[in-house]
């Protein structure tokens, strides 16, 4: 099967790279989408009008599903593109729901984009997993460019984990595919204080799903 990922830059790869080991045999097609980086301080409006072109590209080069590997385009517009793309979208979203069930301290960190923290379905999210849970969202806005032009500020990425683990975080979401690139240092900064965690799995979970769905 031709599987489809989409995310706003470097992320998205990551995600590429776990697929094709997770599920040998289906072709993996990466589409990204660096002219319009970043996507994290971008309206609704602005997102929707980027990415819809970009997917219905994806379908007519023969893609049969396609992942959302972008937390910013899932939490703002994946219904709204759910009503004009033909094929099933995968998105990816802050696991709030796992990290309120894992903490042990009461308070979890995400990590995320301007747009991702700003949207209604985040708040959804920690409305419906988190009401009892103290959320620290620390400041990551340039992370995503950080990443993307490999100009890492490691002191900054290190002072924020530093942050809201002796604020009291033991469970520290990534938000954002393209943290997962440095997913490695945020362990090292964190190791003994905070658990990392990133939904790659639940989404190849789900990705299995949609495939037996489509047979």
């Amino acid at each position: 099967m031709k599987i489809g990922v989409f995310d706003s830059g470097v992320g998205g790869l990551s995600v590429v790279h776990d697929i094709e080991r997770a599920m040998a045999g289906h072709h993996v097609v990466y589409r990204d989408d660096k002219l319009n980086l970043p996507y994290g301080n971008k309206s609704r409006e602005q997102l929707l009008q980027i990415v819809t072109p970009i997917l219905q590209s994806m379908v007519q080069d023969g893609c049969q599903i396609i992942i959302i590997a972008c937390n910013t385009v899932t939490t703002t517009i994946i219904d709204d593109l759910r009503q004009v793309i033909d094929v099933p979208l995968v998105g990816m979203e802050p696991m709030i729901k796992p990290a309120a069930e894992m903490t042990k301290t009461g308070k979890i960190a995400v990590c995320a984009t301007p747009a991702t923290l700003d949207s209604s379905r985040y708040a959804w999210l920690k409305k419906t997993y988190a009401a009892d849970i103290e959320v620290l969202e620390p400041d990551c806005n340039d992370w995503a460019m950080m990443i993307e032009s490999e100009a890492l500020d490691h002191q900054k990425i290190q002072d924020r984990i530093n942050e809201v683990c002796e604020r009291g975080a033991d469970i520290i979401v990534l938000g954002c595919t393209h943290y997962h690139w440095i997913q490695e240092e945020i362990n090292d900064v964190a190791v003994g204080r905070a658990t990392v965690i990133q939904p790659i799995e639940p989404v190849i979970e789900q990705l299995n799903k949609v495939i037996q769905q489509l047979k």
